[in-house]
């Protein structure tokens, strides 16, 4: 039996990508997608961080306009890096016949890393895509406390390549690898 997906995207928020890692490209990356699985009837769930620095209603939390819901795409506001704890994502992925996320967004080692570890723990398979999710630019004064932007990103590709949930697929693919099939 083939998953049924659903694309995830996390946090891409005015805030959030304003302070992003390759956040153009990144953006682009995530928006090709969801076009893709939309034409595809493959649903999209925009996630919503708010809390300190993203009050809801505000311009910073607003998710980017490239990326804006469309009528019909489910939003889940969140106010921790897990975008199941205390949401509603879990019933609506299952209310979408969901056995797979794809996962895109901000911040790869926070918000995309919990919510994909979580994803996993609620029974579903898993696709990191590797080229869809950022993490923020690190200021030079914190070079020595932080892997950099680029090594972030490529070390929780490498980490999710290896991987092992028992009974759950977990796959890290770049955007134009990830297949949609049709509902």
């Amino acid at each position: 039996m083939s998953p049924t997906s659903v694309l995830l995207v996390i946090d891409m928020q005015n805030a959030t990508v304003a302070i992003a890692h390759r956040a153009a490209e990144t953006v682009t990356v995530i928006a090709g997608l969801r076009q893709r699985a939309l034409a595809a009837g493959v649903p999209v769930v925009m996630v919503q961080d708010q809390g300190e620095g993203t009050q809801a209603g505000t311009d910073v939390w607003q998710i980017v306009p490239e990326l804006a819901p469309v009528s019909g795409e489910s939003v889940v506001q969140k106010t921790s890096p897990d975008s199941f704890l205390g949401t509603g994502l879990d019933a609506s992925l299952k209310a979408m016949g969901a056995t797979e996320v794809i996962v895109t967004g901000f911040a790869t080692e926070i918000c995309v890393d919990t919510t994909a570890r979580q994803a996993l723990s609620h029974g579903y398979d898993v696709v990191l895509v590797a080229d869809g999710h950022t993490t923020s630019v690190r200021p030079e004064s914190d070079a020595g406390a932080y892997a950099s932007p680029g090594r972030s990103i490529a070390h929780h590709n490498e980490i999710f390549r290896h991987l092992g949930f028992p009974g759950r697929s977990v796959r890290v693919l770049a955007a134009a690898e990830v297949e949609f099939s049709g509902r």
